[in-house]
Formats: C-alpha cells, structure tokens, sequence
C-alpha cells in the first residue's frame, strides 16, 4: 500500500470513526456478557504514550486501515506524524531505523514518532495476512508518507 499521497479521511470523519468504533466495541462487549456468566470489562486503555510537542493550530487525525497479503511488505519510508498503530489480524514485523525489529500480533498496539525511518514494514507470515489500523496524529496538512532515499536507509 502506497500512502504517498494524502488519504481522502477527513479528520472529522477519522475522529467520528474512532469515536464510533468505541461505542460499537462496548455494545459488542455488552452484549456478550448478557450472553456469558462472567462479566466483561467494557473497556481497557490498549495503548498509552505521550505525543510529540505540536503546534495545535491545524490538528488533524487520519484513520488508515492497512492490509498486506502473505509475505508482503513495503519499501522503506517515513512518515511525517506521529503514528499509533493497531493490529486487527494476522502478524505484523517492524522495525524503525536506531531501533530493534519488534512483531506485533492481534490487539496488540505500537508507535512510531514522527520522521523516523521505516527500514521494515511488513507482514511476518508467509501464509496468511496482517491488517493493523494506522492513526496518523499531525499539527499541518502533508503527505502522510514518503519514501526514502537509498543514501537514507
């Protein structure tokens, strides 16, 4: 998937899709403890870190579901915002330059600061897909990646 050019999302609308999938996740999970003995929480703070410092003048959030098929992956970037990511399913293997290369699996969370560069960006299986949800938190209107120069990597 190619995020060179900026996703058509609003920020309106990103916001009113995170909002809205809160309140569908606790019908969900309200629902289901009708149905179980065992109560289950309604809620659980699944990922937490401070943002860079932002200007506040132009906020604007995105919403970007990203899917690789087995094996795929995508060529190094970088991305100008502060990214909160969040993986729905299959496996997903990253690593940021100056850092370890992590793996993250379904409902698990991670985030990436701004301009750092994406050497892996990838699905970590050969057999089945990774999709993770990318929420992009930036202070002015850009691109939302870009790819990296050789020299860079």
């Amino acid at each position: 998937m190619n995020l060179s050019s900026r996703i058509g999302v609003s920020s309106a609308v990103a916001i009113l899709w995170v909002t809205g999938m809160g309140g569908l996740l606790a019908h969900a999970q309200a629902s289901a403890s009708t149905s179980h003995s065992v109560a289950k929480e309604r809620a659980r703070v699944a990922f937490f870190h401070a943002l860079p410092k932002l200007d506040g003048n132009h906020l604007q959030a995105t919403v970007v579901e990203v899917h690789y098929g087995p094996g795929e992956s995508s060529s190094p970037h970088s991305h100008p915002c502060a990214v909160i990511g969040y993986v729905i399913g299959g496996t997903y293997r990253t690593q940021v330059k100056g850092e370890p290369e992590a793996i993250y699996k379904v409902g698990e969370s991670f985030y990436e600061a701004p301009n750092g560069v994406h050497q892996v960006s990838a699905n970590a299986s050969q057999t089945e897909s990774v999709d993770f949800i990318a929420y992009f938190v930036c202070d002015h209107d850009q691109p939302l990646s870009s790819e990296v120069p050789p020299a860079a990597q």
